[in-house]
């Protein structure tokens, strides 16, 4: 005998709906229980009765299923809550700084001498104080780097003459020893002349008679 497919729609007749539920019931008690045992899983199951009757099986104990179903619920559940509350914390302060960025600009053109019609007197006044207050603080800055510039200059200027005056030291020192060396040369050569020239006067000194008798004695002649 072929049994037929059952329809999955409320079954009308209260007896039969009865004895439906009494055959699911332990079924499914069964295969919780199988299931628990073969695969060593942790199985909670909680029924009731059309009449409210419970029917229940845990592997371990219905609340303890239950505590520990919480606690992953929870652990699920509180990270959505968290990023809905960052998405709308950033919300704000998206639009926050949307106001303050419109303001900026704003101020900019007024700044630029553009969208000034809308300006009361005050304003206005406002807008030409700090302009002032810009100008004064750009022409210090502005002098602060001229100053700047022209102490690099004046120790790039000490430098280069530094290296200059040694320069020249090195040059002319070196000229003058030389001068200074062939200088000395012609005297020494001019000294030897003179000296031979006294030594061979002496050297040709004739005397006849008494060597105390000065007057007697005779000159070798000069040839011209």
């Amino acid at each position: 005998m072929v049994r037929g497919k059952t329809q999955m729609r409320r079954i009308e007749n209260t007896t039969s709906r009865q004895v439906t539920f009494s055959k699911r019931r332990n079924g499914l008690l069964k295969k919780a229980f199988e299931l628990s045992v073969l695969c060593d899983a942790e199985v909670g199951l909680i029924i009731f009765s059309p009449r409210g009757k419970l029917y229940e099986f845990a592997s371990s104990s219905v609340p303890e299923v239950i505590e520990r179903y919480k606690r992953h619920t929870k652990d699920k559940v509180q990270p959505d809550v968290n990023q809905s509350v960052d998405i709308q914390n950033t919300k704000q302060e998206t639009a926050s700084l949307m106001k303050k960025i419109e303001l900026l600009e704003s101020s900019k053109r007024k700044l630029l001498g553009e969208g000034l019609g809308s300006c009361s007197l005050e304003e206005v006044q406002q807008i030409e104080k700090q302009l002032e207050q810009s100008v004064t603080t750009i022409r210090a800055r502005k002098m602060q780097v001229f100053r700047e510039q022209m102490e690099r200059l004046k120790e790039r200027e000490r430098s280069l003459t530094a290296e200059n005056m040694m320069l020249r030291e090195l040059k002319f020192g070196g000229d003058e020893e030389r001068g200074k060396s062939s200088g000395e040369k012609e005297r020494e050569v001019v000294i030897c002349i003179e000296g031979g020239s006294d030594k061979s006067d002496v050297e040709t000194e004739l005397f006849i008679g008494q060597p105390h008798h000065h007057d007697s004695r005779i000159r070798r002649p000069e040839w011209s």
